[in-house]
């Protein structure tokens, strides 16, 4: 910010009146300590009009008329100290100490994300400061201020008196509150050391830790050093940008045509199809000769299949597996090796960055075992270059030359999408698929506030948070059954149940399903509700830039869940009498959601969840739209984000993390009646959906599935998400799976 735009009729404003200037404001953190010694730490927008400066706990853009709850010149005796970098609720974040040159008692301290805005939020103040002073000499009286008209972040808030809040134009300092850390005010709470953001940004939290420890020809390779107790296995993948569309490096990479793979893979370019075993899935065969790589000329041969697909973002995801064929027996004189597992990802980069041309994110993980592994890393660490493992890494870096030298081919396979037209809009536009931008997960969560009136001048920081109702600001998962709350900015009417209604008390040991719940994370075969913390949904701003925040705690309760099996597909489950919501405790509730996936297999099986709110639907709300609408609409924001806990880290990678609409992914029949919605997923309309589901078989008995229910915000008014509700299996068996009863 190189000064500031003042318009031609810009008046000094005495106080009251609107100022025809131009205007900083932004989020920031007011740090401090309360009456009662406790340190807090609370998200407020920072609004500085001329030499006034005004806090609030919301945006006066979207909330026109609210009292700011502290405003003040900016005198000539204010001083600012940029404090640096600093540890904030578990965060890093940079802080500037304002205080008073004549009394050391008034001081304070705010918080910002970047250095940046921590110097441009000290220039506005010094504007501030040189309007407030410019004022004071126009003045005949030449009068000092008064303490009460300084700012001060510091005491009780001084009774504010009524004055306009229009803003003409405004400089935005910072991104929002997105940017910011989201946590309670308790500056002491321990954080969740061992949850990491996987590097693709997924929807769900990744337990990985990716460190760099090579970088050759544009491709960064890691290692997954989360958590590192010596297991058998390591994991390690190269990541690289590629000139080219994601549907043009797919085709490469699943191509069989040895002309072209000869100019960028070096190991598996004599490919050869074995057998196609559906539209998702084929076994090939290959040899290759490793001259280039030792003095062992002896010609080798590999077996793998592979099995890929695309998801609702455009992303492809590649699995290749060592196997056996039996028209592919080993043959004499050729030695046949086991390929590194691997996976494939190839996200648009294009579209998140809103830059021309067409880019691609590709990144290759690998899995090598730790007695092969180790013992090469412990004595021939210098020869990496050399390893089977390091070439097949470097298979990125040969797409990215050879798309580099080809750019005709970037062009292949372009998708194209129609957006769905917005309010105001008089066409349909065309476009590239809409892709989330890269985001960053903190272990902190933003300040909560006491709910407050607008002429309210009670000292927040005193209100104890069991006597205080609770306001979540934008973009978090409020939904918090008992608690007054209040919507967050652009949703005021954020509150899906009727809070007007006292609650119903929800004691879940009176709901009985076939699955147990779990009594602690070492139990098996076993349900329990790992809560939102985990999992990332859209926010406020998402339509604007693509921002996702931590989900908080679910809207409805988890009751029961139920593994059943049956020789057909079982449908329709509420209605058969011996089902839970036919139980007298259920017909209490006033609204139940029933998620029945139905898991294709010998025989067929179906998870049955059951989700129950303890206050009626509001009219009008988002859930009630959905609850009570079309079918159309529920294919539409029907959403599920599946996350892999514990387990096998391909089946980690085949679920992944992001988000899906399973209206779309798959068929969805719906069934509402009386005081429940049922949704019978079938999974196995869907041969993508039926390969995963037959990995997942694979292993389930030895992983632990979250899965989190929710509505999905397409519009700014249906914006923040919240979570539904969700759910963890913990190490399930099939076996333990009861007969159904019957249809009703």
């Amino acid at each position: 910010m190189n000064g500031r735009e003042v318009s031609d009729n810009d008046n000094s404003d005495s106080g009251s009146g609107e100022l025809e200037r131009a205007h900083y404001g932004g989020w920031i953190y007011h740090l401090g300590t309360n009456s009662f010694g406790h340190q807090f730490c609370h998200l407020r927008y920072l609004l500085i009009k001329g030499k006034y400066v005004e806090m609030y706990k919301r945006s006066p853009g979207n909330h026109q008329g609210q009292q700011p709850i502290r405003r003040g010149v900016a005198s000539q005796y204010m001083m600012l100290e940029d404090m640096g970098l600093r540890k904030v609720n578990h965060g890093d974040f940079y802080v500037l100490r304002i205080y008073s040159r004549l009394d050391d008692s008034k001081k304070g301290e705010i918080a910002c994300r970047t250095a940046g805005e921590i110097k441009t939020w000290m220039e506005a103040f010094e504007h501030a400061k040189q309007e407030a002073a410019f004022d004071l000499g126009k003045s005949s009286t030449r009068k000092i201020l008064n303490n009460e008209d300084e700012f001060t972040l510091d005491g009780h808030r001084p009774r504010i008196r009524r004055y306009a809040h229009g803003v003409r134009k405004l400089i935005t300092i910072g991104k929002g509150p997105e940017t910011l850390l989201r946590q309670s005010s308790d500056l002491d709470r321990a954080s969740n050391k061992k949850m990491y953001l996987d590097e693709n940004k997924g929807d769900a939290v990744d337990p990985h830790k990716w460190k760099c420890i090579h970088t050759v020809n544009g491709i960064r390779i890691f290692e997954d050093v989360a958590d590192d107790k010596g297991d058998k296995l390591l994991l390690m993948k190269s990541v690289g940008v590629v000139d080219a569309s994601p549907d043009a490096v797919f085709e490469m990479v699943i191509s069989l045509d040895k002309s072209k793979r000869y100019e960028w893979d070096m190991l598996t370019s004599d490919l050869e199809l074995v057998e196609r075993l559906d539209g998702h899935n084929d076994i090939v065969y290959g040899t290759y000769d490793p001259k280039y790589l030792s003095k062992w000329h002896s010609k080798r041969d590999f077996l793998f299949s592979r099995q890929w697909l695309r998801e609702q973002d455009g992303t492809y995801i590649i699995l290749q597996n060592s196997t056996t064929h039996k028209k592919f027996p080993q043959k004499s004189g050729i030695s046949r090796m086991k390929l590194n597992s691997t996976v494939w990802e190839i996200t648009n980069a294009s579209a998140r960055q809103n830059k021309g041309g067409l880019k691609s994110v590709v990144s290759q993980t690998m899995e090598l075992s730790s007695t092969g592994w180790g013992h090469w890393r412990k004595r021939y660490y210098a020869k990496f270059e050399k390893t089977i493992p390091y070439v097949l890494l470097c298979q990125v870096a040969g797409l990215r030359e050879y798309f580099g030298a080809n750019p005709g081919l970037s062009l292949e396979a372009l998708p194209v999408t129609a957006k769905k037209k917005a309010q105001g809009d008089s066409d349909i536009k065309v476009e590239l698929p809409e892709f989330e931008t890269e985001e960053e997960f903190y272990d902190a969560i933003a300040a909560q506030g006491p709910m407050e009136g607008e002429d309210s001048d009670e000292d927040e920081d005193e209100q104890s948070p069991e006597k205080a109702g609770v306001h979540k600001l934008k973009n978090i998962s409020w939904a918090v059954l008992g608690m007054s709350l209040m919507g967050p900015p652009g949703r005021e009417s954020n509150t899906e149940l009727m809070l007007s209604v006292p609650a119903i008390e929800v004691d879940v040991n009176q709901f009985r399903g076939s699955l147990k719940p779990g009594k602690d994370g070492t139990h098996s075969n076993c349900w329990a509700e790992p809560g939102g913390s985990s999992f990332m949904v859209r926010s406020k701003t998402y339509l604007k830039d693509y921002s996702k925040v931590p989900g908080g705690d679910p809207l409805l309760k988890l009751l029961a869940v139920d593994w059943f099996k049956s020789e057909d597909k079982i449908d329709k489950v509420a209605m058969h009498p011996r089902c839970v919501v036919q139980g007298e405790a259920c017909k209490k509730l006033p609204f139940i959601l029933v998620i029945n996936l139905q898991v294709p297999a010998k025989p067929n099986y179906s998870m049955v969840f059951y989700f129950g709110a303890n206050r009626p639907i509001r009219k009008g709300s988002l859930l009630d739209k959905f609850a009570n609408g079309s079918d159309m609409f529920r294919d539409e924001h029907f959403k599920l984000i599946p996350s892999i806990a514990e387990g096998y880290w391909m089946v980690k990678r085949a679920v992944g993390t992001k988000a899906c609409l399973l209206g779309r992914a798959v068929t969805c029949n719906y069934l509402r009646q009386d005081n429940f919605l049922e949704i019978d997923v079938d999974i196995g309309s869907s041969s993508v959906a039926r390969g995963i589901i037959g990995l997942v078989l694979g292993y389930v008995t030895s992983i632990v599935i979250d899965l989190a229910i929710l509505i999905e915000g397409k519009e700014e008014h249906e914006l923040p998400e919240y979570l539904l509700g969700t759910v963890r299996l913990n190490r399930v068996r099939p076996d333990s799976a009861i007969t159904f009863w019957g249809h009703a």
